[in-house]
């Protein structure tokens, strides 16, 4: 669950990407078009320029921000995975979460063998609690219905089981 206390999936936001360019006094923003793939992260700029009788001093922010949503959602989740060498692509983690949730991050399992024996699955990727424990990666929130959790925890199972999550054609 992120640092305020609300659900990702709860809260519903735009993300917008701009390109911000400045010389001197001058600041113009560009918007960002076509940005696609797991590379494609929203990133937000802040130009400010401040204009002395001698001098023009720029100061520039960055911070790498994700949208509320599936594709935000994997497309941080590799970020995180890159980060501790878990392997997978964009492409196999979506087909994963199509078949496992159809990408709702409160999915849960209540009839399976899992659900039986009490310990269902939930998430996206439909992790039961025992595996989410096991292969939880630091940095991420520690709750299974949480989507960037769930995302990489499941394929740090994946990865440790099969290679890769790219190696998941079916229930696992």
């Amino acid at each position: 669950m992120p640092a305020s206390g609300q659900p990702r999936f709860g809260r519903r936001r735009l993300v917008r990407s701009l390109a911000v360019a400045g010389t001197g006094v001058a600041v113009v923003a560009l918007p960002l078009f076509g940005a696609t793939g797991a590379a494609a992260a929203t990133t937000t700029s802040t130009t400010a320029t401040t204009a002395t009788t001698a001098t023009t001093a720029t100061t520039a922010t960055s911070a790498t921000t994700y949208p509320d949503t599936l594709d935000g959602w994997i497309r941080e989740s590799l970020s995180v995975m890159a980060q501790n060498g878990i392997p997978g692509s964009y492409e196999s983690i979506h087909r994963n979460i199509m078949r496992e949730s159809s990408g709702n991050p409160a999915a849960i399992n209540l009839w399976d063998s899992n659900a039986a024996a009490g310990t269902p699955s939930k998430g996206l990727l439909q992790v039961i609690d025992p595996t989410f424990q096991a292969y939880h990666v630091p940095g991420t929130a520690f709750d299974p219905f949480d989507p960037v959790a769930n995302i990489t925890a499941a394929c740090n199972y994946a990865a440790d089981r099969y290679g890769s999550i790219d190696n998941v054609f079916g229930a696992y």
